[in-house]
């Protein structure tokens, strides 16, 4: 496998970076998470928009323009004789010294990884997955904003380990307020009453791309959505539950807490999302 790194297409074991470097050292940098579709990168320009507004927002300047980015990703899937996949784009601040100090970060550091991906198995959008409330809190948007896609997940990590050991796939997870934010990897959506629900950005939920599509397909098909505050006690007495994703797309919640959501299978309106977002992810994109 071909990794592109700073400006250049090398070999997996030949792709490192300085000990130095702060996105290792700290966790100072910022991410994408893109799909390949057919040969399509699926919505690289809101992709690499978010990107640019996640640097903006630590203070960290790309050299880069949005073509070269552009051409980066797409090279790295062409390099690697891709048509469908993941693709990670990374941008960390660079080498420097052991101290906090960025500024002592002279140059970048971007990294494009173009790989196949499966995040859950087939029988879980047939079925559904089962998820767990975790004690693991989202972290607080007083303290770094939701809406800034960084390298720090280590939050996310402890709260997919509880989920693990609790015997589940996924976790939800709380904001310091009791609300649910999101999931260790993706938004989360319920319906009730014909109503689909999911929580604001402003309660700790990423800005999904994938949450901006299932928002846009609700819009499409006049089903009511709002965006508000939701307890765990509107997902376990929800008629239908789902996740939304770049890795995981659209998938069912069959179960919250032990408890089953609606008849415990996929409902219509999920269904509906579903089939929907797979009939536009190929002619959503940029052709490599």
């Amino acid at each position: 496998m071909k990794v592109y790194l700073n400006g250049d297409l090398v070999e997996e074991a030949d792709a490192k970076v300085s000990v130095f470097d702060h996105g290792l050292l700290y966790g100072d940098g910022v991410f994408e998470g893109i799909r390949l579709y057919d040969g399509c990168v699926f919505r690289l320009d809101e992709h690499l928009e978010r990107l640019n507004r996640s640097a903006r927002a630590i203070m960290l300047d790309l050299p880069w323009s949005r073509e070269e980015l552009s051409e980066a990703v797409c090279n790295t899937c062409r390099a690697n004789d891709l048509r469908d996949g993941y693709i990670r784009l990374i941008v960390t601040r660079g080498a420097g010294t052991l101290g906090l100090n960025p500024m002592l970060c002279k140059d970048p550091t971007l990294i494009v990884i173009a790989d196949n991906i499966q995040l859950y198995p087939d029988k879980y959008y047939k079925e559904g997955l089962k998820v767990i409330t975790v004690s693991t809190r989202r972290m607080n948007p007083g303290a770094v904003p939701p809406k800034i896609k960084s390298l720090n997940y280590l939050n996310n990590i402890l709260a997919k380990i509880q989920a693990i050991q609790s015997g589940c796939m996924e976790a939800v997870m709380l904001n310091d307020q009791g609300f649910v934010a999101e999931c260790t990897g993706e938004n989360i959506f319920t319906v009730s009453k014909g109503v689909v629900y999911t929580p604001d950005t402003s309660a700790g939920a990423l800005d999904g791309i994938t949450r901006q599509v299932a928002i846009e397909i609700a819009e499409e098909q006049k089903v009511p959505l709002r965006e508000t505050n939701l307890t765990t006690y509107d997902l376990w007495t929800a008629d239908e539950c789902f996740l939304t994703g770049t890795a995981a797309e659209i998938v069912p919640v069959t179960e919250v807490d032990g408890r089953k959501v609606g008849e415990g299978r996929p409902g219509p309106i999920t269904l509906s999302f579903m089939k929907e977002f797979r009939s536009r992810v190929s002619g959503d994109g940029t052709p490599l």
